[in-house]
C-alpha cells in the first residue's frame, strides 16, 4: 500500500482539489491511503476562533463565519447542485464547532485548540472524498482520530503505537482508495489530539510504519527537497537523494519540507519517502531512503525566525557546571521551550530556542533568581550543512554575529 499525503497549499482552492484528481489519475490510486491536510490557512484561521473564545466571546461567530465562508465557496466551485448532500455535511460540522465552544468548560487552551483547530482536516477531507466520488474515483472516508491513538498532551501529543497498530489494522481496508486527515489523533477519553503544527507528514509516516506501506510521498508545491527554502534563499537546487540521517539532521535543524518527527518510523521499517512536486507529478522529486549519499552535495542552508537568545552567567562568577545545567534544562523543559542551540563554557551558558508556547517571560523570572540573564528577542538561526567558506561568508554579509558554533559538517549562526 502508498501513503500519499497532500498539504494545505496543494488544496487551497477548488482548483487545487481538482489538481489532486488530475496527480491521482496521472501516478495511479490503487491500494493508496490519502493523507489530507486543513485546506490554505485554514488552520491558522480555526487559531482565530480559538482566540475569540478566550480573548472576545463577541468575535466568535465572526472569526468561524470566515471559515466557513471559505469553505463555501470551494463546495460553489467544485459542485453545480447546491443541493448535493456535500453542502449540509460540511454545516454540520461547524454546527459542531459551535456546540463545543456552547458546552465546554475547560479553562485549558491546549485542550479546547485541539478540539476546535482539528476541524479543518475533518471539513478539507469531507470535501475532497466527495469531490472524489463525485467525478468517479470511490472512495472510503476515514476519521483518523479512531486510527491514531496518542497521550492527553494536547497541541503535541505523543503515539501510542501499540493501540494506534491495532485500530489501523482493524480499520483500514488496504484494497480500497482511502482518504483521512493529518494532524490528529485521540486520547483515552476521545478527545481529539493534535500532533503539533505541519504534523500530516508525521501522520502519514505513522500510517504508513502500521500498514507496513511501499512507500510515502508528501506532494509539495516545490520539485522536493531544496537545500534551501526559496522563501529565504534566491537560488536554490533540487537534492535528488538523501539519506534518512541527512533528512533527519536537516529536519532537526529546521528544514521546513520534512516534519522532524516523520523519519524515525519510516527509517525502523526502511520505507521509502519520496518528496514530489503536485504541479508535475511525473517528475521524479528527491528520495529519502537507506545508505544513499546526498546528491548533489552542496551546502544546504536553514533558517529559524523569530528566536530567542538567552545568555547565562553565574552571579558570583562560579563555574556552570552539572548541577547548573540539569537546572537550567529542568526550567526549559516546565516553560515548554524548544532548544535549537546550546553552547557553553566555564562562567556562561548560552541558549537558543523557540518560544512557541509563550513561557518566555515566566522563564526569565525564574532564571534571573540565580543568573546573570541578557536576552535578545527576534534573532534569526542560520544552519549551514556540508558548509564551506564561501556559503558563510554569504550569511555573515550585514549580520551581527551574537553565536557561532562549528562541527565537521555544520555551522549554526544566531544573528541579529
Amino acid at each position: 500500500m502508498r501513503i500519499f499525503k497532500f498539504g494545505g497549499a496543494s488544496v487551497k482552492d477548488a482548483r487545487g482539489v481538482k489538481n489532486l484528481v488530475h496527480v491521482l489519475n496521472e501516478v495511479g490510486h490503487d491500494d493508496t491511503l490519502i493523507v489530507i491536510s486543513a485546506m490554505g490557512k485554514i488552520t491558522n484561521a480555526m487559531e482565530k476562533v480559538v482566540d475569540a473564545y478566550f480573548e472576545n466571546k463577541n468575535g466568535i461567530n465572526g472569526a468561524l463565519h470566515e471559515v466557513y465562508d471559505y469553505h463555501h465557496k470551494v463546495l460553489i466551485d467544485l459542485f453545480e447542485n447546491e443541493k448535493h448532500p456535500i453542502f449540509n455535511q460540511v454545516k454540520m460540522l461547524f454546527e459542531e464547532v459551535k456546540g463545543f465552544l456552547m458546552w465546554n468548560k475547560s479553562p485549558k487552551h491546549s485542550f479546547v485548540y485541539d478540539q476546535v483547530v482539528g476541524y479543518g482536516e475533518l471539513v478539507s477531507t469531507t470535501i475532497v472524498s466527495a469531490y472524489l466520488n463525485e467525478t468517479g474515483l470511490k472512495n472510503t472516508w476515514l476519521d483518523v482520530r479512531n486510527l491514531i491513538k496518542t497521550d492527553n498532551s494536547y497541541r503535541d501529543a505523543q503515539v501510542n503505537w501499540e493501540r494506534t497498530q491495532e485500530a489501523v489494522q482493524k480499520h483500514v481496508d488496504t484494497k480500497k482508495l482511502n482518504i483521512t486527515q493529518g494532524f490528529l489523533g485521540s486520547d483515552d477519553n476521545n478527545f481529539t489530539t493534535t500532533l503539533g503544527r505541519e504534523g500530516s507528514d508525521y501522520t502519514a509516516a505513522i500510517l504508513a510504519y502500521c500498514l507496513n506501506a511501499s512507500s510515502v510521498t508528501i506532494w509539495k508545491d516545490v520539485p522536493g527537497v531544496l537545500n534551501a527554502d526559496p522563501r529565504n534563499f534566491e537560488e536554490t537546487q533540487l537534492l535528488h537523494q538523501i539519506s534518512y540521517r541527512e533528512a533527519i539532521e536537516l529536519a532537526f535543524y529546521g528544514a521546513s519540507v520534512i516534519h522532524p518527527k516523520t523519519l524515525q518510523p519510516l527509517q525502523r521499517k526502511e520505507i521509502p519517502l519520496h518528496v514530489k512536486s503536485f504541479l508535475k507529478p511525473k517528475e521524479s522529486g528527491t528520495v529519502v531512503g537507506k545508505g544513499v549519499e546526498i546528491s548533489p552535495e552542496v551546502p544546504c542552508f536553514i533558517v529559524k525566525k523569530d528566536q530567542v537568545l538567552i545568555k547565562l552567567s553565574s552571579l558570583d562568577f562560579s563555574f556552570i557546571v552539572e548541577n547548573n545545567i540539569s537546572e537550567i534544562f529542568k526550567l526549559l523543559h516546565d516553560h515548554r521551550m524548544k532548544v535549537d542551540l546550546i553552547q557553553n563554557s566555564a562562567i556562561s551558558f548560552s541558549v537558543c530556542l523557540d518560544n512557541k508556547f509563550s513561557g518566555l517571560e515566566s522563564l526569565l523570572n525564574e532564571l534571573k533568581k540565580k543568573f546573570k540573564v541578557v536576552c535578545h528577542e527576534d534573532v534569526s538561526l542560520y544552519t549551514i550543512r556540508h558548509f564551506n567558506e564561501e556559503a558563510v561568508e554569504t550569511l555573515l554579509n550585514g549580520h551581527t554575529v551574537l553565536v557561532e558554533q562549528r562541527g565537521k559538517q555544520t555551522v549554526q549562526l544566531v544573528v541579529k
